[in-house]
């Protein structure tokens, strides 16, 4: 029989009725014999195979696919193969292709190195398939790993770590244990499965027998393309994925900054292995830094993003009564949960770089500061009275008292607090009611209003004006409403002329 196209189910189907029949070795026998007979054919080469790089293609292909098959026969089945016929099989096969190349390298030495070129092209697909292989590994790495730090009991458990990743820390080892390693268990693994990598690729170069340089830089291209291409890939995968939260983040930035650092010990490892050194001239380098920057960076940027959608979920909670009389007198719930919140993530960041801290909580105060400023001006919002500005100013302070707080180190000054500061002017405006000083000093650079446009303190006013007029209907006569309401109006047509002539000249 022939297994053609890889349609097993007869050979399945007949081992299972032999099977039943108590009479399995027979056809184990017969199998056996049909496969010798039918590799003797494969090997057999053509007579004009020498003639083009496609014959000695196709030539290989068919051995491969010979073998591929009684791989799949040897896992897939109980017995029908073993592996000491496989490896007989394979060392027929052996012998009888380094015969048919030597017999053929004699006919025409330029049909040779084109043969070469052939195993060259199968290094590169075999590179690819170890990529495929590792891209696997890779992912099932981050799959498994919790993202928190690598904790040690002991001096053996610390030294079971750092003997399979290159790390080293003083201020650590000044620490009694038990103790935390800054990164998660995936780091050394992945380190690991890179020099696993590595040594699969050596163990295909050293078979073209290369000379000790070459070997070096087909090691650190096939490298650069498992650094660059396939972790590159799982990384920015990995930060993507829906459950990798704040926390998991943050180690990720931690992770790829200690993988960054091992680079010079990856090539350390290559020099050692092919005893050429990082000082030859054309000597490729290990590109591992750019992967593992592009990844921090892509973590950071997500830090910012799910920050600042955290922030947009406990902004929905709001609930303002916007024509209440008087403030409750304290920070609305809602509020006082989202600095709890930013307070207990920004502690975590402490063991992030100072630069990537400092930018997600000004990122998050600023986009904290925007929401606020959007809500008051929501086209949706009709009427705002003085006591729910009197509220929403409550809030504000207890988001200004948070950044005075320094919520994570290094900011200089009230910078942070300078986030919420048109939050900060429209209210004072509002609340003192200081449109003679704001009118008067409009465009001016010591105005203390400075960062107050006239159509956000219209679209506010004209809020409050629409308020007032309710109110106006049940206390018509009284003298100080009527004053107020026609203060308003005055101050809309004066805000609405600024407002036109910056639009016309802007």
């Amino acid at each position: 029989f022939f297994l053609v196209g890889g349609y097993f189910s007869p050979v399945y189907r007949c081992l299972h009725i032999y099977s039943v029949l108590g009479d399995a070795e027979t056809f184990e026998n017969y199998y056996r014999k049909q496969r010798r007979k039918q590799a003797r054919l494969v090997l057999q080469p053509q007579s004009n195979m020498h003639e083009t790089v496609e014959d000695y293609r196709r030539y290989f292909s068919q051995i491969v696919g010979f073998f591929v098959v009684e791989d799949h026969i040897l896992h897939a089945t109980q017995g029908l193969i073993t592996r000491a016929y496989t490896d007989e099989l394979w060392n027929m096969a052996l012998s009888k292709i380094i015969a048919v190349l030597r017999t053929h390298s004699v006919i025409s030495y330029a049909r040779f190195c084109l043969l070469f070129d052939l195993l060259f092209e199968i290094r590169d697909q075999y590179n690819e398939t170890l990529l495929k292989k590792w891209a696997i590994l890779f992912r099932d790495i981050f799959e498994a790993d919790n993202y928190s730090p690598i904790p040690v009991s002991n001096e053996e458990e610390y030294k079971l770590v750092i003997s399979k990743f290159p790390f080293q820390d003083p201020e650590l080892d000044k620490h009694h244990f038990p103790k935390k390693l800054p990164m998660s268990q995936s780091v050394p693994q992945i380190y690991i499965q890179v020099k696993e990598f590595i040594y699969a690729s050596l163990k295909f170069s050293e078979s073209l027998h290369r000379s000790s340089t070459e070997i070096d830089d087909m090691l650190r291209k096939s490298t650069n393309l498992l650094l660059t291409r396939t972790l590159s890939s799982c990384l920015q995968n990995l930060i993507k994925k829906p459950h990798i939260g704040l926390t998991e983040l943050v180690q990720i930035i931690i992770n790829t900054t200690h993988l960054e650092q091992a680079c010079k010990y990856l090539e350390d490892f290559i020099t050692n292995i092919t005893n050429i050194s990082q000082e030859t001239l054309h000597t490729a380098r290990l590109y591992g830094l750019s992967t593992f920057k592009d990844a921090r960076h892509a973590a950071e940027g997500e830090i910012y993003t799910k920050l600042n959608q955290k922030i947009d979920e406990f902004i929905q909670l709001a609930d303002y009564d916007w024509t209440m009389i008087e403030p409750d007198g304290r920070a609305s719930g809602y509020l006082m949960d989202l600095i709890n919140f930013l307070r207990s993530t920004f502690q975590v960041f402490t063991h992030l770089p100072g630069k990537v801290a400092q930018t997600a909580c000004m990122s998050a105060c600023q986009h904290l500061s925007t929401s606020l400023m959007q809500m008051l001006l929501d086209s949706d919002l009709k009427q705002i009275s003085m006591g729910a500005i009197q509220q929403f100013n409550l809030d504000v302070i207890q988001c200004e008292l948070f950044a005075s707080s320094e919520p994570v180190p290094g900011f200089h000054g009230e910078t942070l607090q300078l986030a919420f500061i048109d939050l900060r002017q429209l209210l004072d405006l509002f609340m003192v009611w200081d449109w003679s000083t704001y009118l008067a000093d409009y465009g001016q650079p010591g105005s203390k209003y400075l960062r107050v446009n006239p159509s956000t303190a219209l679209a506010l006013l004209e809020k409050m004006k629409d308020v007032n007029k309710m109110n106006h209907l049940f206390a018509q006569f009284r003298k100080n409403d009527r004053d107020k309401q026609k203060l308003i109006e005055t101050v809309v047509r004066q805000l609405r002329g600024l407002a036109n002539c910056i639009a016309q000249h802007p």
